[in-house]
């Protein structure tokens, strides 16, 4: 798959907010013992098997998703609050495969003017409302997060931790480059994306970057022992 016109947008969250929202066989990451709340708006393309043409209502859509930053007795990662995208059937595969808390939403994504304009609206039935309208841009060069850096714990993560009473805690590795990151500034004037988990998030982000394309390799759940 592509990713493409991705921004991270985070927060800092008290640690004692997110531990009861996750697993307790992991941990909550934490960098200078601030734990981080993530809002992730972007697109992708390309999806597909390895190996088998793209399915023509799964291969390109718009995606957010609510994340923070855990780890097990041996990998850092990636623990998903939420995952909304336009793809229905990307949706309940992902939800059935992974037991990944993905939803349907409508999402526009129009450039403008430089900057990228984002608005999306969570649609799916039963489930509890969420929204996120705002407007991001690229305002550096591009670079790489260096080791040890805040920006290196934020973005540098090569697997995503799922959880289902039946199989126990799983993972699943990803691989890419090192994300061509930029400064980036948004201006957010709706989003209530972590209100389901009972987290209010300001409207201004503190920490902003910007990523125009990265392309990316995804593997099967495995077990985490």
């Amino acid at each position: 798959m592509r990713w493409l016109d991705l921004a991270f947008l985070h927060w800092p969250v008290t640690p004692d907010v997110l531990r009861p929202l996750i697993p307790e066989s992991l941990q909550l990451d934490t960098y200078d013992g601030r734990a981080w709340l993530g809002v992730v708006p972007f697109r992708m393309e390309g999806v597909r098997l390895r190996g088998a043409p793209p399915v023509p209502t799964a291969h390109a859509f718009p995606e957010i998703n609510v994340r923070t930053y855990v780890r097990s007795a041996s990998r850092a990662g990636v623990w998903f609050f939420s995952l909304d995208a336009t793809s229905r059937l990307a949706v309940r595969g992902a939800r059935l495969l992974y037991n990944l808390p993905y939803f349907d939403a409508e999402i526009t994504l129009t450039a403008d003017a430089g900057a990228i304009r984002y608005e999306s609206t969570r649609v799916h039935r039963g489930a509890p409302d969420a929204r996120f309208v705002g407007r991001y841009r690229p305002v550096g060069d591009i670079y790489e997060a260096a080791p040890g850096t805040l920006d290196h714990f934020l973005v540098e993560r090569y697997c995503l931790f799922m959880f289902d009473d039946r199989r126990g805690l799983g993972l699943l590795d990803i691989d890419h480059e090192p994300w061509p990151l930029q400064r980036a500034s948004a201006e957010v004037s709706v989003n209530t994306m972590a209100d389901p988990m009972g987290v209010g998030l300001p409207l201004v982000a503190p920490l902003v970057h910007f990523a125009r394309a990265l392309d990316v390799r995804a593997w099967t759940r495995t077990s985490v022992a």
